[in-house]
């Protein structure tokens, strides 16, 4: 959810200042980098997962604050809207077991939750867009109650001069929108893994990451529909894109400078290159001084925060007080269940660790754009999506899997500790979703498709049912039947 804020008025003399604190901490980053205070060489694993509250009709219920009271975790926090929640896991050690430790975890949490909110006749739900949210959910009315939120809308709304937000997203069918707010953010629910990696690497692991997304979002898709309307199988990427449109300084003149999205290259040397970019690209939205020293690097942080490429590097510190890096790998959606999405962290972390370790770096074989033309293809088509690969080929995600990225993540997870039973188990999950093509998004499409495929209200709110009773059962969505 990011940071809570103390304030909600800013004069240009608290930007100023806050400019200057950020400027002093970017300068210290580099410096403590280079006298070696990054020096945790650990892979450390968690996660956050973006849920919604429905009440009894699959309808958005706005009630996170109850929740949040009677749960009283510190796990299980708000997020932009009143009818999302945000899970969140502890760090895990990456070794043998941890695949287990994270599903374990996350089914732990998600069934506390289920069980606080079912006593509010409330019931929650993974899934990227809620099929059925309506744009009368989407009003600030609805917005959590946090400083953070009022003023990063007051600010994106300022820095586009007012200028309302512009939806367009051209899939199976065409959907144009224009909204007032940011608000339709929060239809655009996530399952966001962290890894943290030896900063001596980081640029490796980066970079890699960057290359796997494409696969990653072609086998995971789970948002295809949108006020009725179909669209792309991960809807969620370009909706996030757009529902908070900035661009750097420029403005939106310059079309390679977003603060959503696959970003500018790869980083060539060290992950400071990004945080580099954050300073000299991106006005401040949130310029609350803080009171922590500059050694957190606060204002540093803040401002990361605020910045939202698809892969984005954080800076964390151990209770200990050790710095530390992790990425921050943002492309999949929440749901459909929870094996589906520790399968999701298998294949990332596998395919992640395989491509980073190359003797040669596949950033010398992949050029950038062709990475980034990959990931919006994936978005788009799903397992159909044509996928330029390292060695010159065009492959289908469908094909890739089966081919390349299962045995890469495979290795991947292997050179990391985990032992043979535990990477067959959860990357098994990913080989029969490929084998049958049934990704949320497809199961979705389907679903709607045996009562005729009209995507109106009866039957998004048939195929919804249908969608979280299977989820309930903890199946994974390649064994759903439609």
């Amino acid at each position: 959810m990011g940071q809570e804020i103390a304030r909600s008025h800013f004069t240009a003399a608290d930007f100023q200042r806050f400019h200057g604190r950020l400027v002093e901490e970017t300068d210290l980053l580099v410096r403590d980098t280079a006298a070696g205070r990054f020096a945790d060489s650990r892979f450390i694993v968690g996660f956050e997962l973006e849920a919604w509250l429905l009440d009894h009709a699959g309808l958005p219920n706005p009630v996170n604050a109850t929740l949040l009271e009677r749960l009283n975790d510190p796990l299980v926090v708000p997020e932009l809207s009143r009818f999302n929640v945000e899970l969140n896991g502890p760090p895990e050690p990456m070794r043998s077991g941890v695949l287990n430790a994270l599903e374990q975890g996350l089914a732990r949490t998600w069934n506390q939750c289920q069980q606080a909110a079912h006593g509010m006749d409330t019931a929650l739900a993974m899934i990227g867009i809620l099929p059925n949210i309506r744009a009368g959910d989407l009003t600030l009315a609805n917005m959590s109650a946090m400083k953070r939120y009022r003023v990063l809308n007051e600010q994106v709304l300022k820095q586009r001069q007012g200028a309302p937000l512009h939806i367009h997203i051209q899939g199976e069918e065409s959907l144009e929108r224009h909204l007032p707010d940011v608000m339709l953010e929060a239809a655009t629910t996530s399952f966001q893994i962290h890894l943290q990696v030896p900063f001596a690497r980081a640029a490796r692991y980066y970079n890699a990451a960057l290359i796997a997304c494409a696969p990653l979002l072609g086998m995971s898709g789970n948002s295809p529909l949108l006020f009725g309307k179909r669209l792309w199988r991960e809807t969620r990427i370009p909706l996030f894109e757009q529902s908070v449109e900035l661009g750097g300084y420029a403005g939106l003149a310059d079309t390679n400078v977003r603060r959503v999205g696959f970003g500018q290259g790869y980083v060539r040397d060290s992950l400071l290159e990004l945080f580099r970019e954050n300073l000299d690209l991106f006005p401040i939205l949130l310029p609350m001084p803080l009171d922590e020293p500059a050694s957190r690097y606060p204002h540093l942080r803040q401002h990361n925060g605020s910045i939202w490429r698809w892969v984005r590097p954080l800076v964390g510190f151990d209770p200990l007080g050790a710095a530390h890096v992790r990425l921050e790998q943002r492309i999949f959606p929440s749901g459909p269940t929870v094996p589906d999405m520790v399968a999701n962290c298998a294949c990332h972390f596998g395919l992640n660790r395989a491509l980073a370790e190359m003797p040669e770096a596949p950033e010398g074989r992949l050029p950038f754009a062709a990475a980034r033309a990959n990931f919006y293809a994936a978005a788009r088509d799903g397992l159909d999506a044509d996928l330029l690969w390292l060695d010159g080929e065009h492959h289908s995600a469908r094909e890739f899997w089966p081919r390349i990225g299962l045995p890469l993540a495979e290795q991947g997870l292997r050179d990391f500790g985990l032992e043979s039973a535990e990477i067959e188990r959860h990357l098994g999950v990913v080989a029969a979703r490929v084998r049958n093509g049934q990704t949320g998004a497809v199961w979705q499409l389907a679903r709607l498709n045996r009562r005729g495929g009209e995507a109106d209200e009866a039957g998004v709110a048939e195929m919804l049912a249908d969608y979280l009773e299977n989820q309930r059962s903890g199946a994974p969505v390649h064994e759903w039947s439609v």
